[in-house]
């Protein structure tokens, strides 16, 4: 176990030169949403969670384990504008081998009005981006466990097309009595193969996360912490009212700047079959609060129903005063509903 750690390690180092801006220079944003509707509940990003949902394993390759063996994913998410994004994967577990998972995510931006250079009307175009993931993790022992992710991507906007790949390289612990676990998941290490309309290539939305799950032993309840962004402390950023000033750039305080990275969620669990979910994004309030009203923005919740052979999932997060965005996810495990029907 020593040497896959020290494996890990090097790679972060490896990839240090990599660190980019959080936002707006990058290609394939897309990327970094969230499908699972208990993700989203518990504030958008989750790495830490150990258990049988496959949804998680797209967000931390390494928690793609043998107990989600022929489970099935469907996410769709009703975003804003007209916008919906969704995600289907199916995982698969070889004996000697490893977990296997493989689907395919899209975000629909929809149909916008095409005009000429005089705002006639000429017709219709759509966009729209779409990516493949295939997930492969293996156990290093009973506790321990590293994956990766591949996904390659095709970005069409109009008539304009870009294509690149992207990976993801996680690892994750647990205890033995399953109460507490932990991961970290280095994401979108990647190239933009072909540019939209020959303009010079952009990064990708580089990111480090890690987080914590713990289970109280005595009490229904599981909270989880993750860092986002670990490899760039200020996450602030402020305009002047002048923009074309160079030094725009303000910077925060130390708790401002470090409360920028978490996320927090918390689980009722009254029983294996049911639980309640609420999570709390501090970055995603503090960009896209209004001063005058900020209520629910950065807050999120969402609820799930367990059985044998189907989760239901829901969640809603609240992004601004404009609006919420809602997840709805179905896991389900072809092979018992085949059983189940057959007797």
């Amino acid at each position: 176990m020593k040497k896959e750690v020290l494996i890990f390690s090097l790679f972060i180092l490896i990839t240090s030169p990599c660190f980019s801006q959080t936002g707006g220079n990058n290609v394939y944003e897309f990327l970094n949403l969230t499908h699972s509707g208990l993700v989203s509940s518990l504030g958008g990003t989750n790495v830490s969670l150990h258990g049988s949902n496959l949804n998680l394993a797209y967000h931390n390759p390494a928690l793609l384990d043998s107990a989600m063996n022929n489970s099935l994913a469907l996410n769709f998410v009703n975003y804003f504008a007209g916008i919906n994004y969704g995600l289907a994967i199916y995982s698969k577990t070889f004996s000697g081998i490893g977990n296997f998972a493989a689907g395919l995510t899209y975000l629909n931006y929809g149909s916008f009005i095409e005009t000429d250079i005089s705002g006639n009307i000429t017709g219709n175009f759509h966009a729209a981006e779409y990516s493949l993931p295939i997930i492969y993790s293996r156990e290093i022992d009973s506790l321990f466990t590293v994956g990766v992710i591949f996904k390659p991507v095709l970005s069409q906007l109009e008539k304009y097309n870009s294509i690149g790949f992207a990976f993801d390289f996680g690892a994750s612990w647990h205890n033995r009595i399953d109460l507490f676990s932990a991961g970290i998941v280095i994401r979108n290490i990647g190239y933009e193969v072909t540019t939209y309309a020959g303009e010079a290539r952009l990064g990708l939305p580089f990111e480090i996360q890690a987080g914590v799950s713990q289970k109280l032993p005595h009490a229904p309840f599981r909270f989880s912490l993750t860092l986002r962004h670990l490899e760039k402390f200020d996450l602030t950023y402020q305009y002047n009212n002048d923009v074309t000033s160079e030094n725009n750039k303000v910077s925060s305080g130390f708790f401002e700047n470090s409360m920028r990275h978490v996320i927090l969620g918390v689980e009722l669990i009254p029983h294996k079959n049911f639980y309640v979910s609420a999570g709390y994004n501090y970055q995603r309030r503090r960009e896209l609060e209004i001063e005058s009203k900020v209520s629910t923005v950065g807050f999120s919740w969402g609820f799930g129903i367990n059985t044998s052979f189907l989760n239901i999932e829901f969640g809603r997060a609240t992004y601004h005063l404009a609006g919420s965005s809602n997840s709805i996810s179905l896991i389900l495990r072809p092979d018992l509903i085949y059983k189940r029907n057959r007797n």
